[in-house]
């Protein structure tokens, strides 16, 4: 692992077209050569036996308190019509949530939640992001602000409004930044991990992005109900002024954030976007105060299945250092 000091306030290809939909706008199978995360709304028979559980958590009395220490518990909260599938480990005082990268529903990190809660004693949320796992399907373009406000949403149903740690793995970062920029007081730090960032979404950026997509998209287009399909397609839709906007996004100086990059970045094979992706890395981590750069050696861009050690490092020394 390298590591650039944080600044205080004081001072695996050959890059493809449907790589770059699925590593920087999450579209189709997360990150990764993996596309077996299953996809589904809840079932009558899961919303049934949810019921009780959803109409508990989405009272402010409730909180992630409420079920066994150490056993996931899930909640069904419902936002703008659509039902989200929230999966709690109750712990003690800080509470960390994990979000997965495109594509990937709340399974990305089933390997890492206990261990996260053993080691640090902290309450861990996972949730399926609209259109996969457990949650509904949200028609339309995708939408990082809509995403955003799912999560907080979900939270403030759960009753969680402050001292979250958010850990955001690649399409997740788009979602983090807006959280962060609506609602920093809801968070005591963030781990953006191989993530999105504003810097790196440039006019010509998002030009070369789109133009690469273009014929995946079309394709994509012929069997629109596939969910892979779908995801391409709403992410597609927009995807320039979307990303137009993002790149304005400013991260709040009040919110620590680590950011990893992983060694080979998500345009591994690529040169000119590998440049660019750390490029916006060191950026976003120059640009404010309380930031930390460090390289996952030896990673491709799913860092939480290639080195869980390291995410599982940078978490517990952000739930450690007073802010």
């Amino acid at each position: 692992m390298s590591r650039t000091p944080r600044k205080r306030r004081s001072a695996y290809r050959v890059l493809s077209a449907l790589a770059v939909l699925t590593l920087t706008a999450g579209a189709v199978t997360a990150c990764g050569d993996n596309d077996s995360a299953p996809e589904h709304a809840p079932s009558s028979s899961a919303t049934a036996s949810s019921s009780a559980t959803a109409t508990a958590s989405a009272t402010p009395s409730a909180s992630p308190g409420a079920g066994r220490p150490g056993v996931s518990k899930l909640h069904v909260i419902t936002n703008d019509g659509h039902r989200l599938a929230f999966h709690v480990t109750q712990g003690n005082g800080h509470t960390v949530v994990l979000d997965s990268g495109g594509g990937e529903d709340s399974s990305q990190w089933k390997d890492l939640v206990p261990k996260l809660h053993a080691d640090t004693g902290a309450t861990v949320i996972t949730y399926d992001r609209a259109g996969l796992g457990k949650s509904d399907v949200v028609p339309g373009p995708w939408k990082a602000e809509s995403a955003a406000g799912d999560l907080i949403s979900g939270l403030e149903q759960l009753g969680v409004t402050e001292n979250v740690t958010l850990v955001s793995h690649s399409q997740a970062g788009e979602i983090a930044n807006y959280l962060a920029k609506d609602n920093p007081k809801m968070l005591a730090g963030a781990v953006l991990v191989d993530a999105n960032l504003p810097p790196f979404f440039t006019d010509e950026e998002i030009s070369r992005l789109v133009a690469a997509s273009e014929p995946q998209v079309d394709v994509a287009k012929k069997d629109p109900d596939k969910p892979e399909n779908r995801r391409l397609i709403s992410t597609a839709e927009g995807f320039a002024p979307a990303h137009k906007a993002f790149h304005k996004v400013t991260w709040p100086d009040s919110v620590p954030a680590t950011v990893m990059v992983s060694e080979k970045t998500p345009f591994d094979g690529s040169p000119v976007d590998v440049q660019r992706w750390r490029a916006a890395a060191a950026s976003f981590v120059q640009d404010g105060p309380d930031r930390t750069l460090v390289t996952a050696e030896g990673s491709s861009h799913d860092v939480p299945k290639d080195r869980p050690d390291l995410v599982l490092k940078e978490i517990a020394d952000m739930l450690a250092t007073p802010h």
